[in-house]
C-alpha cells in the first residue's frame, strides 16, 4: 500500500518540563556496558588484564577512566617509592628496590652523609629501619666501600601520594615512556632517569593507540614489557670494548603498571587481527557507544549535561537541544553520547543569541552552520537550475530516475539529487554497470548491481531465461559511487526502460532493496530529502514534489523545520513504502499486479508489461 507521510508522521520534537530540568544530574550515561567491562579490566590483577578502551571521540572514555580509578579503593601496598642503588657486582644493571612511602626519601638520607669510617654502622641502622631494603645493604657491608654506594637514586617518592598513580601520557616515545641514561652522572644507578611507564607503577598509564602505533618499534617495546617489565636503555654514542653499544639495565620495577590504550574500533579490530600477542595482554576491551536510548534515564543524563555548560537554560532551549541529539544519530529512539557536540552547539547558540541560550538561538546556530558549508550545494543547485546538470524535478520519462546522495564535507554533509540512467537491448551480458567499468564503482555497490539481476530472475523470468544487455549509469559523476543505497532507484531506472515505462521525475528516491524486492534503510535521510527539498525549491516548487523513502526510515526523520512546514503545506510529499511494487505504481500511475492460478499477471499492469518485455527480448536474443 502506498504511504504518504502526514505533518502528524514527519514532526517530531520533545518535551521538557522545569522538573525535567531540576531532575536532571550531570553524569556518564548511556555507557553501563562498558563501565562495567571496564570496572572488571581495572579490578582484575591477573598478568593479561590491560585494557583497550574503543569508542567515538566524546563519548566519555576518558572522563568515565578518571572517575572509576578515582573510585578505587586505597591500597598501600600498591603506593610505594622506587629508588636505584648502586651494584656492585655489575655497575650497569643497577638495583631497582620498592620501598614502603617515605622509606626512599629516609633511605637517600641516612646514606648521604656516610662515610668510609662509619659505613657500617650506616648501613646497619637503614636496615633496621627500612626492613625492605635490609638484604641488599647486609650484602652492601661486605663490598669494599665506595663514595659511589653513598648515592641514592630516588626515582619514585610517594611520600605524599594517597592514591594508586594514574598518568596520561600524551606524548609516546621511548624516552617519554621507558626513560633514558643521563650522560652527566659519573655513576650507572644515578644516570637512570625514568619515564611515565615507571612513573605510573602500582596504577595505570594511559596512551593514545593510534599514537603509540605511530611511533615505529613503540608498540612492540611495550608489549615487552607487559611481558618482562624489564627496562634496557640505550646510551647514544658510547661503544663497549666489543664495538657493541654499551647499554644501562636497570633491574625491573617490582610494581606492575596496568596500560590502557585509548583508540578507535578499527584499530582494536586491526590489532585482534594482526597482533598474535594483543588478544594476551589486553584482556579487557570496554567499547564505549556512540549513542543510547532516548530514555528518561538518558534524558534526564543529558539534561544535566546541558545544565552543567547553561544552569539557566530553558525547557524549550533543551527541547532543541535534545532533538539535535538524535538528529546526530538519524533515530529519534535515540540520543548521542557524544555530549561535547551539544556543548558545541550551545556555545555557538550562545554567539547566535547575545550571550544566551534560547530555543531560538539554538535554531539559529543550527541554521548558520547549513549556511557556513553549503557553498558546493548552492552552486549544484545552480547548475541544476541552469541546465548544466541534468536533473528533472517535473515531468516523466523513460529509464530516468532521480536518485539521492550524499556528499560530506569535513564534518558536515548534504544531500543531492544524482539523475541514474538505465538502457536496454537483446543480449546476455546481463546488467551492466558502467561505473564499475569506468572504475568509478565500489564493492557494495557492485554488489547492489548483482542484486537487481536476482530480483528480475525471481519476479519475471520464470518461464524463459533472462537474456538482456542493460547499461546502469549515474550520468554526468566522475566520482567513485559505493553503497547500497541508490539500489532501488536503480531497479525503478531498469524496469522503466525494459517495459518503455515513463517514470515521474518529480520524485527522488532512496532506499536499498534485496533480491525479494523488500525496501531496506539506508543513512542520511535527512540530508537526501532536504537536498532534494532545495533543488525543488530553486527550480519552481509543483506541489507535486516528493521524496520516497524505506518504511523503516521514519525513525530516522529529523527534518528541518522548513522542510515539515512545507509538507505542511502540501508543498512538498513524503512516501514511505516496503516494496519496489508500491513505487512502481507510485512512479508509473499504473497498478501491480499478483501472479493468478495460471502464473500470469494481470493485463495492464506493469508487472505483466515488464515480463511481457523480458520475454520479448529473450526471444530477439534467440532469434538472433
Amino acid at each position: 500500500m502506498i504511504r504518504e507521510l502526514d505533518r502528524a508522521e514527519i514532526c517530531f520534537s520533545y518535551k521538557v518540563t522545569d522538573e525535567d530540568l531540576r531532575n536532571a544530574e550531570h553524569r556518564i550515561v548511556g555507557q553501563e556496558r562498558a563501565l562495567m567491562a571496564l570496572r572488571t579490566g581495572l579490578m582484575t590483577d591477573r598478568t593479561g588484564y590491560n585494557i583497550f578502551i574503543s569508542g567515538d571521540p566524546g563519548t566519555g572514555k576518558l572522563s568515565s577512566l578518571r572517575a572509576e580509578t578515582a573510585a578505587l579503593e586505597g591500597d598501600a601496598s600498591r603506593i610505594r617509592d622506587v629508588v636505584y642503588l648502586a651494584n656492585p657486582t655489575n655497575p650497569m644493571s643497577p638495583v631497582a628496590l620498592t620501598l614502603d612511602r617515605g622509606h626512599g626519601k629516609m633511605l637517600k638520607d641516612l646514606l648521604a652523609g656516610m662515610t668510609a669510617a662509619d659505613s657500617r654502622d650506616v648501613l646497619e641502622r637503614a636496615a633496621s629501619m627500612i626492613p625492605e631494603a635490609e638484604g641488599y645493604l647486609r650484602v652492601l657491608q661486605h663490598f669494599p666501600f665506595d663514595e659511589a654506594y653513598s648515592f641514592v637514586n630516588l626515582a619514585l617518592d610517594r611520600s605524599n601520594d594517597t592514591s594508586r598513580p594514574f598518568i596520561v601520557e600524551s606524548h609516546p616515545t621511548f624516552e617519554n615512556l621507558f626513560g633514558y641514561r643521563d650522560m652527566g652522572e659519573k655513576y650507572p644507578h644515578m644516570a637512570v632517569r625514568t619515564g611515565s611507564y615507571t612513573a605510573a607503577s602500582g596504577g595505570f598509564l594511559v596512551l593514545t593507540a593510534d599514537e603509540v602505533l605511530a611511533q615505529k618499534g613503540l608498540w612492540d617495546a611495550i608489549k615487552r614489557h607487559l611481558d618482562s617489565t624489564a627496562m634496557a636503555m640505550t646510551t647514544p654514542g658510547v661503544q663497549g670494548s666489543l664495538g657493541k653499544e654499551e647499554r644501562l639495565r636497570p633491574e625491573p620495577v617490582a610494581l606492575a603498571t596496568k596500560v590502557i590504550l585509548l583508540g578507535n574500533e578499527d584499530i582494536y579490530e586491526k590489532l585482534c587481527e594482526k597482533d598474535e600477542a594483543f588478544l594476551r595482554l589486553f584482556k579487557a576491551a570496554p567499547q564505549f557507544d556512540s549513542q543510547m536510548d532516548a530514555d528518561r534515564n538518558n534524558i534526564l543524563g543529558t539534561l544535566g549535561y546541558i545544565r552543567s555548560v547553561e544552569p539557566d537554560i530553558t525547557p524549550e532551549a533543551a527541547e532543541e537541544l535534545l532533538r539535535f541529539s538524535s538528529r546526530l544519530c538519524e533515530d529519534r529512539g535515540q540520543l548521542t553520547t557524544r555530549m561535547g557536540l551539544i556543548g558545541d552547539l550551545m556555545s555557538e547558540a550562545r554567539l547566535a543569541g547575545d550571550g544566551k541560550v534560547s530555543a531560538q538561538s539554538v535554531r539559529t546556530a543550527i541554521d548558520r552552520r547549513a549556511y557556513l558549508t553549503d557553498i558546493l550545494e548552492e552552486r549544484i543547485n545552480q547548475e541544476i537550475k541552469d541546465g548544466e546538470l541534468l536533473v528533472s524535478t517535473d515531468g516523466s520519462r523513460v529509464g530516468m530516475i532521480n536518485g539521492l546522495a550524499v556528499m560530506d564535507r569535513g564534518t558536515s554533509s548534504f544531500g543531492t539529487p544524482a539523475q541514474i540512467s538505465a538502457t536496454v537491448a537483446p543480449g546476455s551480458e546481463g546488467i551492466v554497470n558502467i561505473e564499475h567499468e569506468a572504475g568509478l564503482s565500489g564493492e557494495i555497490h557492485d554488489k547492489g548491481i548483482l542484486i537487481l539481476e536476482g530480483y528480475l530472475r525471481k519476479n519475471y523470468a520464470r518461464t524463459f531465461p533472462l537474456s538482456i544487455y542493460a547499461g546502469l549509469c549515474f550520468e554526468q559523476n566522475y566520482s567513485e559511487v559505493d553503497g547500497d543505497s541508490a539500489s532501488s532507484s536503480e531497479l525503478y531506472a531498469l524496469l522503466s526502460a525494459i517495459g518503455e515505462l515513463p517514470v515521474r521525475q518529480d520524485i527522488a528516491i532512496t532506499g536499498s532493496v534485496n533480491q525479494m524486492g523488500t525496501l531496506q534503510p539506508v543513512s542520511g535521510i535527512n540530508e537526501k530529502i532536504t537536498g532534494f527539498w532545495h533543488t525543488c525549491r530553486l527550480c519552481g516548487l509543483t506541489g507535486r514534489q516528493g521524496v520516497v523513502i524505506p518504511k523503516q526510515n521514519i525513525r530516522s526523520l529529523i527534518l528541518p523545520y522548513e522542510v515539515e512546514e512545507a509538507v505542511s503545506r502540501g508543498d512538498f510529499h513524503l512516501w514511505a513504502l516496503s516494496t519496489i511494487e508500491e513505487g512502481m505504481e507510485l512512479l508509473t500511475g499504473l497498478p501491480g499486479s499478483e501472479r493468478d492460478r495460471k502464473g500470469n499477471f494481470r493485463p495492464g499492469s506493469f508487472n505483466r508489461i515488464i515480463e511481457d518485455s523480458l520475454r520479448k527480448l529473450y526471444e530477439s536474443g534467440k532469434g538472433s
